[in-house]
């Protein structure tokens, strides 16, 4: 019986591994965000109408599985850019949700491409996709005229060899009264981890084989 349970307790480990084998990781920093609906708000926003849009963080680091890569100081590895759906609780300066959908858009460029799996050439679109479900927008601090916020989502899409990939990402900004009202920031550093999607038939048979393993020894020790 022991040796029933260390088999399957190692089948259960191995289930997790081989259906989240690889995991992209990222780092970005500095860049603006662009918040809609804001005019005449006082730092309110619009439920139903304001979004938050970045049109290109600078990435500085990029991990896939044992690779990895990160910017010398003063480039980059390509761009990060994002948009949410709509404001559907709360406000922009004391913090709220937004709505799913929108995009989020990894971008590669340099040579360091090469020492990708698949050695992707040129400008890239390393990752494609949008958010999944509530976005959280939170009022980190605020401390005189400056307030420090984190947007955090979950994340759907494809990567650039085409595999499904889900994952999260955590935004952090700042802003002053005058922009907060203008409907501006900016981003002071943000991570992004997404990894691949298990396939139902790689699943399948990972369950159908446990389940055999385990018919077979109860078979051996009832006819023990």
């Amino acid at each position: 019986m022991r040796r029933v349970v260390v088999v399957l307790a190692l089948l259960a480990l191995a289930l997790p591994m081989a259906a989240w084998a690889d995991t992209i990781s990222t780092t970005n920093q500095t860049g603006t965000i662009a918040i809609s609906g804001m005019t005449g708000t006082n730092g309110l926003g619009r439920i139903g109408t304001s979004t938050i849009t970045s049109g290109g963080s600078q990435l500085t680091s990029f991990a896939f599985g044992t690779f990895s890569a990160s910017s010398p100081k003063g480039s980059a590895l390509g761009s990060l850019s994002f948009s949410t759906g709509a404001l559907s609780t709360g406000s922009i300066s004391g913090g709220g949700t937004f709505n799913g959908g929108g995009s989020f858009t990894i971008v590669g460029e340099g040579s360091w491409l090469k020492g990708l799996p698949g050695s992707p050439k040129g400008k890239t679109t390393l990752f494609s996709g949008s958010f999944v479900g509530p976005i959280d927008w939170t009022l980190e601090s605020k401390i005189g005229p400056k307030s420090t916020f984190t947007l955090t989502g979950e994340l759907a899409g494809t990567l650039y060899n085409g595999v499904s990939v889900t994952g999260s990402t955590t935004q952090n900004f700042y802003t002053y009264n005058g922009q907060l009202v203008a409907g501006a920031g900016h981003i002071t550093i943000g991570n992004s981890s997404i990894s691949t999607v298990p396939e139902p038939g790689t699943l399948g048979l990972l369950g159908t084989g446990l389940v055999g393993i385990a018919g077979m020894f109860r078979r051996r020790l009832m006819g023990s």
